[in-house]
């Protein structure tokens, strides 16, 4: 009689489920940046002169950061870069606002706001794989 041993077999969780969690995160970012824009239309609409062009400028960056995280939902690994650019932006903007929060008035929001989309976009980084962005495709 021969006995054999059964070796573990070893699972890895299934990326394209950890794929779809981080692209839907992107989409949920791009949707917020969207609603954002909406928001800062009806702000831009009632600022003084000389905060409209700061104001316009914000607005429309709302747009770019949706398309940025549209893009990233779409396609995340296909960006060399954007992923990094757009947590070094939203990183940097959310250690600022901490920075001033006792200083500004609008800091506190600003921070709480930012570190959310900071994280959320960071852990849909690691959900996406999306430093493998960098790797040329074997030719």
């Amino acid at each position: 009689m021969t006995t054999t041993t059964a070796t573990p077999t070893v699972v890895a969780p299934p990326r394209r489920g950890l794929d779809r969690v981080g692209r839907a995160i992107m989409a949920l970012n791009a949707v917020a940046a969207l609603a954002a824009f909406a928001s800062g239309l009806v702000i831009t609409a009632g600022v003084t002169d000389d905060r409209l062009i700061s104001e316009t400028w914000r607005t429309l960056a709302y747009v770019v950061f949706a398309g940025i995280w549209t893009l990233l939902a779409v396609a995340p690994r296909r960006h060399p870069g954007l992923w990094e650019l757009l947590l070094f932006h939203k990183g940097a903007v959310t250690v600022y606002s901490f920075a001033m929060w006792d200083r500004l008035a609008d800091a506190p929001e600003t921070a709480l706001v930012d570190l959310v989309v900071t994280v959320s976009t960071a852990v849909a980084y690691v959900l996406c794989r999306g430093w493998r962005a960098w790797r040329r495709p074997a030719s």
